[in-house]
């Protein structure tokens, strides 16, 4: 770990002396395609041993090991020429048929939104041979770069790009775990940042790979779209390092974009697991693109109402929301009472504070719900910290272990949940009340004595929801008084 880490370290500082880099932001892109090139030669040298008339997508002159292994290779203004040569040539001269134009596809849509910005080739060089002393193929080394990613995305948050934040592995491993997909089973992240959930999936799968075939079955059953560049790029790196050498399934875009009434049976699949951005709003207009009920530009509601229209009948999903989901009114309201009237919404996992620290201290929840039976009842399971732990920190994150409790209690959903029963941490309600209370889900733990929460964030959240409770009874008020001057006059 330390001799990646510190390799890393060493590359970001040689960058900043670089005057055509500009802020974390370029750095960061700057570092990232360079590691995805080294990478994807390596994979593809292994590749060569392995796959009978193996093609690379990427011309000779341009594979990482022909101009960027030898320490001593090609520097400063020539470099910079060969790199923006090489840009113009992976975003516009890759083959398009048969498997290598598919890989080849993979690297044009990676190299779109990506730019060269070091004018001192002399530094790039520096930078170059600082990327050769990690070795992908060993297996610590490939190991040890999913704990890279945490430390780029929080670099990502200090060059200003809120919303972004790594979800703990204990969390996606613990929703894959619960989903359980069979291996031909799509699973779909529709906002899947750097691949948490999708890198799960395929540890999940893997008990069941046999044979070449059953290796084809989990590459293309793996579906991810990423609405950032950067992320996006991440995230197909991740998959290469998987071993899913063409990660086909993974779309740079925004699902939000995509009209809701555009997307059909086609587009529907069995598994969704998710963390989708919240806090956040989307760009004017997207809105339009959902039914009046939904129409908001909070993107987390956003992205329920399509988790719920792409899954298919007895689909499954895993999604983390943040507790003013359960509170919410408005299209808050029109969302649960789908949730309720058209899924089963059979469990809400209450997670505790700091789960996702430090990103951000909103308390969080993890809903999990089966498309087509509606709820009877909706189980809560509050889950407590581990003994002797009062908080979460990135030296002392969440571990799956601790949900060693909530898998034992868990039980069976083809039988009703039967074997499910009332403890200190898991109680339920009927969906009969939930409706009775207007769809309202922030049920506090009935075993113990309500505490009065001073999370600065969560109080922010709560200022910030009934705020905009007010301002519905405003403008409606308004309106009343309006039509009722207008009918005087």
């Amino acid at each position: 770990m330390s001799s990646v880490s510190s390799a890393i370290k060493s590359i970001q500082d040689i960058m900043r002396k670089d005057v055509g880099v500009d802020g974390d932001a370029q750095r960061i892109s700057q570092m990232v395609w360079m590691i995805f090139l080294k990478i994807y030669d390596d994979r593809e040298e292994e590749l060569e041993f392995t796959e009978d008339n193996f093609r690379s997508p990427i011309p000779e002159r341009y594979r990482w090991h022909n101009w960027a292994s030898d320490r001593e290779g090609i520097t400063g203004d020539e470099l910079v020429k060969f790199v923006d040569d090489m840009f113009f040539a992976l975003k516009n001269t890759l083959p398009t048929a048969d498997e290598v134009g598919r890989r080849a596809k993979v690297v044009r849509d990676l190299f779109e939104d990506t730019y060269n910005y070091m004018k001192s080739g002399t530094l790039m060089r520096q930078v170059i041979n600082k990327i050769n002393e990690i070795d992908f193929n060993n297996s610590s080394d490939r190991h040890t770069f999913g704990a890279i990613y945490e430390q780029i995305l929080k670099d990502l948050q200090s060059a200003g790009n809120a919303g972004e934040f790594y979800t703990p592995r204990a969390v996606t491993r613990f929703i894959i775990d619960r989903l359980a997909p069979k291996l031909n089973e799509t699973v779909l992240d529709p906002a899947c940042g750097t691949g948490g959930f999708l890198t799960c999936t395929i540890d999940h799968k893997r008990q069941f790979v046999k044979s070449p075939e059953d290796e084809a079955k989990l590459a293309a059953s793996i579906q991810g779209v990423e609405k950032k560049a950067l992320p996006h790029m991440l995230c197909v790196t991740n998959m290469i390092l998987q071993g899913i050498d063409t990660p086909s399934g993974i779309r740079h875009g925004n699902t939000l974009e995509k009209p809701y009434r555009d997307y059909g049976e086609k587009d529907r699949v069995p598994v969704i697991a998710t963390n989708p951005p919240f806090g956040g709003m989307e760009q004017d207009g997207i809105e339009q693109n959902f039914p009046a009920e939904f129409r908001t530009r909070e993107t987390a509601d956003l992205f329920m109402a399509l988790i719920i229209k792409l899954l298919k009948g007895q689909g499954r999903a895993g999604v983390v929301l943040p507790d003013g989901f359960l509170f919410g009114e408005g299209v808050k309201t029109n969302l649960k009472k789908r949730l309720i009237e058209e899924c089963n919404l059979h469990t809400i996992v209450r997670l505790p504070n700091g789960v996702f620290a430090p990103y951000t201290g909103i308390k969080t929840n993890i809903l999990f719900f089966t498309k087509g039976t509606p709820t009877k009842h909706v189980w809560f399971y509050e889950h407590p910290y581990p003994p002797g732990v009062t908080s979460y920190n990135k030296t002392k994150p969440m571990q799956f272990e601790e949900f060693a409790a909530e898998r034992a209690w868990w039980g069976d959903e083809t039988d009703g949940f039967r074997a499910r029963r009332e403890t200190e941490q898991a109680w339920k309600i009927s969906a009969k009340d939930v409706t009775a209370r207007g769809f309202h889900l922030d049920l506090k733990n009935p075993h113990i004595p309500e505490a009065e929460s001073h999370d600065p964030d969560e109080l922010l959240t709560r200022y910030a929801d009934q705020q905009v409770g007010i301002q519905s009874i405003r403008d409606q008020l308004k309106s009343i008084l309006a039509n009722a001057l207008g009918d005087s006059a």
